[in-house]
Parts: C-alpha cells; sequence; structure tokens
C-alpha cells in the first residue's frame, strides 16, 4: 500500500510465517480428504456432520461439501430426530450460513444453502392437535428482517431485492402487496435514482392488478405524482425515466398520454438540454401518431427536431437517432436524414 511503512520480517520470522501457512495447508488438506471419504462411503453421522462444517469454515465455496451437509441431514441426522430438533438444528444453520456470508456475502452456494434450510422448516409446534405454522412463519420473518438489513446497508443490491423478492414468495403468511409498496416508497423517497426498487414498484402493481386489488387507471394516475417529483428532481437520472415509459405503456390511455407529454414539454423549458426529456417526447408523441392523430404532421417534424438536437447533444448514439429519423419518414437510408 501507498504510504505504509514496510516492516522488514527478519530471516527466523519469515521462515516461522511459512511453517505457519504449511501447517495450515497440510490441516486442510487432511480435513478434505476425511471428508471427501467420509462422502465417499455415505457416512451420515454426526461426526461427519462436524466435520463439513470445519471445512465450510475454511472454504465457504466448497459447493460439494454444502450438498453432502444436506444429505448427512436428509439421510442421517432427521430421521433420528423430533420436528422441533429438526427445526432447532436448521436455526442453527441459519446462523452458521450468517456468519459465513459476513465474510463472504457473494458465495452462491452459502445463499442456496440457507434457501434450503428455509424451505425445509418443518410444520409446528402442534396446537388443538394440529401443527401450526409458527416455526416457518418465525424463520422466514427473521429472513426478510435479514434481507432489509442488507438493502438498508446498501439500497441498489439488486442482488439483495432478488431475493427479496423469492422471500416474499415463499413467506407461508403472504405480506399484502401495500406493504411492499409502501416499502419501495420509503427506498425510492429516500433516493429517486434506485432503480431496484422501481423495477421492484413496478412488480408489485402488476401483482395487484393482475389480482383485482388495485384499480389500475386510478393508480396509475395517482403513482405519476410521485414520478412527476422524482422527474423533476434530477431530470437527468434514468430509473426515473424508464419506471416513467413503463407506466405508460403502449399508450392506450391517449388522454393520460397527453398530460403526460404535457408534464414533460413542461420539465424541458426548464432543462431545454435534457436528453431524456427530448428521448421521452419522441418515444411518446410516437405513441400518438400509432393511435392516430390529427395533426401528425406537426408531430413528426417535432420528433425530427428532437432527434436533430440529440444527435448533438448524445452523439455516441447518433446512429440510434438517424435510425429512428428514418422511420419516422419512412426512409430506408437513415443517413438521408
Amino acid at each position: 500500500m501507498h504510504n505504509v511503512k514496510r516492516v522488514h520480517q527478519s530471516q527466523a520470522a519469515t521462515q516461522a510465517k511459512k511453517e505457519r501457512e504449511r501447517s495450515k495447508i497440510t490441516e486442510y488438506l487432511a480435513l478434505t480428504n476425511d471428508v471427501i471419504s467420509r462422502k465417499k462411503t455415505n457416512d451420515w453421522s454426526k461426526d461427519a456432520f462436524d466435520q463439513t462444517q470445519r471445512l465450510l469454515q475454511l472454504n465457504p465455496e466448497f459447493y460439494t461439501i454444502w450438498n453432502y451437509r444436506r444429505n448427512i441431514m436428509l439421510n442421517g441426522i432427521f430421521s433420528q430426530s423430533t420436528s422441533e430438533e429438526i427445526n432447532n438444528l436448521l436455526s442453527d444453520e441459519l446462523s452458521m450460513t450468517m456468519a459465513a456470508l459476513k465474510a463472504h456475502p457473494k458465495v452462491y452456494w452459502v445463499w442456496n444453502h440457507r434457501r434450503w434450510c428455509l424451505e425445509n422448516v418443518p410444520d409446528g409446534p402442534v396446537v388443538n392437535g394440529q401443527p401450526s405454522l409458527q416455526w416457518r412463519k418465525t424463520n422466514w420473518d427473521r429472513e426478510l428482517a435479514v434481507v432489509e438489513k442488507m438493502l438498508n446497508a446498501d439500497a441498489r443490491n439488486f442482488l439483495a431485492w432478488n431475493y427479496r423478492r423469492y422471500v416474499m414468495a415463499s413467506m407461508p403468511v403472504q405480506k399484502p402487496g401495500i406493504v411492499e409498496l409502501a416499502y419501495t416508497t420509503r427506498k425510492i423517497s429516500a433516493s429517486f435514482s434506485n432503480f431496484s426498487a422501481w423495477h421492484q414498484r413496478s412488480k408489485v402493481f402488476s401483482s395487484l392488478w393482475n389480482t383485482g386489488q388495485l384499480d389500475p387507471v386510478q393508480s396509475r394516475e395517482e403513482e405519476f405524482d410521485l414520478v412527476h417529483n422524482a422527474l423533476f428532481t434530477d431530470p437527468d437520472d434514468q430509473s426515473a425515466w424508464i419506471y416513467h415509459r413503463w407506466l405508460i405503456g403502449s399508450g392506450e390511455n391517449q388522454e393520460q398520454l397527453r398530460q403526460e407529454i404535457a408534464v414533460i414539454e413542461e420539465l424541458l423549458a426548464e432543462q431545454p438540454d435534457s436528453k431524456w426529456c427530448m428521448e421521452s417526447l419522441v418515444h411518446y408523441n410516437r405513441l400518438l401518431l400509432k393511435g392516430g392523430c390529427s395533426n401528425s404532421d406537426e408531430l413528426e417534424q417535432k420528433c425530427l427536431d428532437f432527434l436533430q438536437k440529440l444527435k448533438k447533444i448524445d452523439s455516441p448514439r447518433k446512429s440510434r437517432y438517424q435510425e429512428i429519423s428514418a422511420q419516422i419518414w419512412g426512409q430506408a437510408d437513415p443517413q438521408a436524414v
């Protein structure tokens, strides 16, 4: 490292360090050979289980050993345990994997093992002669809290958002979609550039609309207020623009489409060089043209004027704008525009 004074070790200290490293390697190889040998002989014992934990603490990316550990539970430990003991064991596994994730947050094999543990939590305990969902609910609720801690640390972590969707879909007692909407609102309000939160919001709305829990027309109109706030706050950030385009869809609601065009034109008046304003106006005006309108010549010219300006302010995408211009003119050669 720069500006850090190097400490020169004596030859004896260097040799001692090498010996320690050599000893660790020897110990690791011996442990690996022992566990692999046990695996080959289908050793489902508690001793084998403990050995896998020792090895995985040294090397959490050893996916074969994670598989072996699960097989020990399925073929050995579970068959000799009560439901409560299985639940306690899986809770310990979740604690163990959490410790591993703190040091190795991106090792997929640890996450896979965690999923397996959650999916194998038994029903229980028995209440009034019937198994309850208490154990499963407790573990899945705790997992949701874990994901929220991850997103508090990094609100744009798309892996955590994907995992959150998995957890939400797997919970034995489903959270209302409106609760997840409130969560995404908090994340978006903290940062309008949180693309993952916008994306999650689109997933939730789609589900609520498809199941008839929300009126698509009314909720869309209310949603535009939130998006407008984001667009006017940071017109150069693409996250809200992409979400806005998703809300508009194919532009079937022509009245809504015209209203949004007027809003963007107002923003463009304040930000005359906004690439996203002009790109969106081209896209939305073309939707109007597809729907049929009386002032098609005027709209086409508007689009062409915006595209001409976009070629200058966004030159790396000049060819793309030329191609769109050619489509508007109905020409085959975009260079002719």
